[in-house]
């Protein structure tokens, strides 16, 4: 038996069905085009974001950058280069300026300063610059008078500024002999202090001075037993200086 022949829709129903039709796949390819805009908000697609990006490249936290120390110098007399006056006892004064010099060091760096133990011809010594520089000697073993006894603080003559030095030197003055008791001989000065060979040396902005801590005959007691009054000494002249400090 033949097949019978197909029947097709009326002509203005098929029109319409092509017409559904492709506004069906139209509106399908939209939708997943703007499916990720239109189930999220702005804000939550934007947290969204931060999320996947946090995940792949993680923000480096900020790492501290240490600060460099405020630097001050001291210059230990004769290390490195001889021992100075020597008693009759073999007491050497090289080693009293390295006890005294340490001690001091170390009451500085408790402060958090950095603090260079230099010697004698240290080459550092060259252009050096610092908050400040102080260089600790000791005097004579032998004995000169019953009025031998005390320190002596000296800066250069010639400098760029003196009124720093000047400063310096003040503070050392007051402060040691308040903490020492030791007196303080200010017309007694050497030339051996007032030409001292690291006026010359160190950076015109390092304020410079020479201290001689005692006399190494009558003041043998508090060099030698005491050492960590007269660093305290020394220290807290250096502090004066630094932080300003009025004179007396």
């Amino acid at each position: 038996m033949p097949p019978s022949p197909s029947r097709k829709p009326p002509a203005n129903a098929w029109h319409a069905f092509q017409t559904i039709v492709a506004i069906a796949i139209l509106t399908a390819t939209l939708f997943s085009l703007w499916t990720p805009t239109g189930l999220f908000t702005v804000d939550n697609r934007d947290l969204q974001l931060a999320f996947l990006v946090s995940e792949e490249t993680p923000t480096p936290m900020p790492t501290s950058t240490p600060s460099s120390k405020p630097r001050i110098g001291i210059l230990v007399g004769h290390w490195g280069k001889d021992d100075g006056w020597v008693c009759e006892d073999g007491t050497r004064e090289v080693d009293l300026n390295l006890r005294i010099a340490t001690l001091t060091q170390q009451e500085l760096a408790r402060d958090g300063y950095t603090v260079d133990l230099l010697q004698e011809n240290d080459p550092r010594l060259i252009q050096y610059q610092a908050l400040a520089l102080v260089s600790i000697h000791n005097d004579t073993c032998e004995y000169i008078s019953d009025a031998a006894t005390g320190f002596k603080v000296m800066t250069a003559l010639a400098s760029l500024q003196p009124e720093k030095a000047s400063a310096l030197a003040a503070c050392m003055v007051d402060r040691y002999a308040n903490v020492t008791g030791l007196p303080f001989h200010y017309n007694e000065v050497t030339t051996h202090m007032s030409s001292y060979h690291a006026f010359d040396e160190v950076n015109s902005i390092t304020p410079i001075i020479i201290i001689e801590t005692g006399y190494m005959n009558l003041d043998r007691l508090i060099l030698t037993e005491q050492t960590d009054l007269l660093a305290f000494g020394i220290y807290s002249g250096i502090l004066c200086y630094i932080r300003g400090e009025a004179v007396q």
